[in-house]
């Protein structure tokens, strides 16, 4: 993808460097007018930092500073809602704003242009760094995604959060829900979805304020936030003997778990950087199926708490039943095979869909064979609901094989049905080392005329909810479970494996793996088409088999062992 950084082999978590809890300094919101007040109810939003002063730190093997100045946009009286969508590629993104009237949602249409992506909103954060002479050493305005390192600010407020923990960026996303709880308060910091800026060691002073256009927007107050900056400058070999974690309170990112870094005693590279646990920030989208174990979710602590104190669900929620603030059924797979008949009930369904390629470049496939070249891609198959697709796998004592089900549920979350869909199998590569889904999507390059050039020995898969596609479809379920592969896919000794693609999620497969690429060797200069295809052998049970194809143009030139690749734009996403 062209907004990932090509030092970072995946997208790390926002991170905050200090907890919301520890909020000293506060920066009022803009009182309502009577004329206001009897309009729709907007929320009350400050600007907020969490302390006065902080720390962060420059690496010398990688110089630079991310901007994690501990500041926070709070939501008082309504939620901060949004809905970022877009009917088509051929449509610009657009977004809306939930407001109330009498205590009933309303959608509010902003300005045509007030986002250009689904990553967040544009310029929000306007931050200045000057030195101890008071001479200006840094000027940027920052995107800000409500959904960031979100954690509460009071005690009676909600004490979990319904909106999503983080924004996707996959080029192809089609919908978003972004927003701060009541009572809650969402990280400013762009994360490594920003860029560092170089500082020297020193002393500095930070002052970050909200632009303009968004206060004139959101009647947010002009009260800029100020914090003391102290920069320090160390080596990762410092980290040697440190557990492998590098200090927080220094605005590092902690390693997460489930990553071995460079080995014991090691301080872990920007790669295997992510958010502390304490942090509240969430899964990290996007990242794929790469040829690392994505960070588990960090959860904020008053989930946490409220997990440890009770199992039970929220009022109101049945067992399915997802609509943003409600979790999907827990990913334990049967204990048994099924028995009985098995039967396709007339309930809801899964709807597969696949997005076109992205991420395209010419390699060596990781043969690094002379004069072989390999056309390399990412590629996403999606749900679009009403329900999730569930499948699982069992094994038979000493077979190499599973044997897999897919299951049906009722509106009450009661299974229903099921009915034997193909296989699984052990994937033992770098990059998978897991149990893959049998035909569950195929890839083909296809000729100018849409026939076949060339297809990809790749049917299998595992499934995980890597990115957030359309979070606005019906039944769509803003807090998966298994977002990356440390949570599903199973170990080489399982018994039995259950996969999981949860409504509104894809899964996608980075051009990194084996397997993830066409041998273009012996193929002539020319216009071709990648087409990603789910469900291939019409195998699974879908509300609609007709919209499971996708293709993406690319164009081939240059000489054998040096071949070139050019991606036109596809209608407006002009990425890779």
């Amino acid at each position: 993808m062209t907004t990932t950084r090509t030092t970072r082999l995946r997208r790390p978590l926002l991170a905050g460097t200090t907890a919301v809890a520890a909020m000293a300094v506060t920066v009022g919101f803009m009182a309502a007018t009577p004329e206001q007040a009897k309009a729709a109810a907007s929320p009350k939003l400050s600007l907020i930092a969490a302390t006065d002063s902080v720390t962060l730190t420059s690496w010398k093997e990688d110089p630079g500073v991310y901007l994690d100045l501990g500041t926070y946009l709070t939501a008082e009286g309504t939620p901060l809602e949004f809905k970022v969508t877009r009917k088509s590629y051929k449509d610009p993104v657009t977004i809306t704003q939930t407001v109330y009237e009498g205590g009933k949602a309303k959608a509010k249409t902003l300005p045509l242009g007030t986002v250009k992506d689904f990553s967040g909103l544009p310029g929000f954060a306007e931050i200045t760094i000057t030195d101890k002479d008071g001479k200006k050493v840094v000027s940027r305005a920052e995107s800000f995604c409500p959904n960031n390192a979100s954690g509460r600010v009071r005690p009676d407020a909600p004490s979990t959060s319904k909106y999503p923990e983080s924004c996707p960026t996959n080029p192809f996303t089609l919908g978003s829900v972004w927003g701060v709880e009541k009572g809650w308060a969402a990280n400013t910091y762009g994360g490594s979805y920003t860029q560092p800026v170089k500082l020297a060691a020193g002393a500095y002073t930070a002052k970050i304020g909200v632009a303009k256009k968004y206060r004139d927007l959101f009647g947010i107050a002009d009260r800029p936030a100020t914090v003391k900056l102290t920069v320090q400058e160390r080596s990762w070999e410092e980290g040697r003997g440190t557990g492998g974690a590098r200090s927080t309170a220094a605005g590092a990112h902690q390693a997460p778990a489930g990553h071995a870094g460079h080995g014991p005693g090691h301080a872990p590279t920007p790669a295997q950087a992510a958010a502390p646990d304490t942090s509240g920030a969430g899964p990290s989208y996007n990242v794929g199926h790469g040829p690392l174990k994505a960070a588990p979710p960090a959860v904020p602590w008053a989930v946490k708490k409220q997990q440890a104190a009770r199992a039970d669900m929220q009022a109101g929620d049945t067992a399915g039943q997802t609509d943003g603030s409600r979790q999907a059924p827990a990913l334990t797979p049967q204990t048994k095979r099924p028995t009985g008949t098995p039967s396709v009930p007339n309930v809801p369904k899964p709807d597969l869909r696949s997005l076109p390629a992205y991420g395209i470049t010419v390699s060596d496939g990781g043969q690094n064979v002379p004069g072989k070249d390999y056309l390399a891609f990412s590629a996403n198959v999606w749900n679009a609901g009403p329900a999730q697709l569930v499948v699982d796998g069992f094994r038979s004592p000493g077979k190499d094989k599973m044997d897999a089900y897919q299951y049906f549920y009722d509106a009450n979350g009661k299974q229903v049905g099921y009915t034997p869909t193909g296989t699984m199998e052990w994937d033992p590569r770098p990059g998978h080392v897991h149990w893959h889904f049998t035909d569950f999507a195929s890839y083909r390059l296809l000729k100018a005329d849409q026939k076949v050039a060339v297809r990809s020995g790749k049917e299998a898969f595992c499934l995980a909810n890597t990115d957030a596609v359309d979070y606005t479809v019906k039944n769509a379920n803003w807090h998966p479970f298994n977002t990356d592969l440390s949570t599903a896919c199973g170990q080489e000794n399982s018994i039995s494996v259950r996969e999981v693609l949860d409504v509104g999620s894809g899964d996608t497969y980075t051009q990194d793996l084996p397997g993830q690429s066409f041998d273009i060797t012996d193929l002539p200069n020319g216009t071709y088409y990648i087409q990603v295809l789910a469900n291939p052998a019409k195998r699974l049970k879908e509300t609609n088999l007709d919209n499971n194809s996708a293709l993406r143009k690319v164009v081939l030139g240059g000489t054998p062992g040096a071949r070139t690749v050019t991606v036109p734009a596809h209608d407006l996403v002009n990425a890779n």
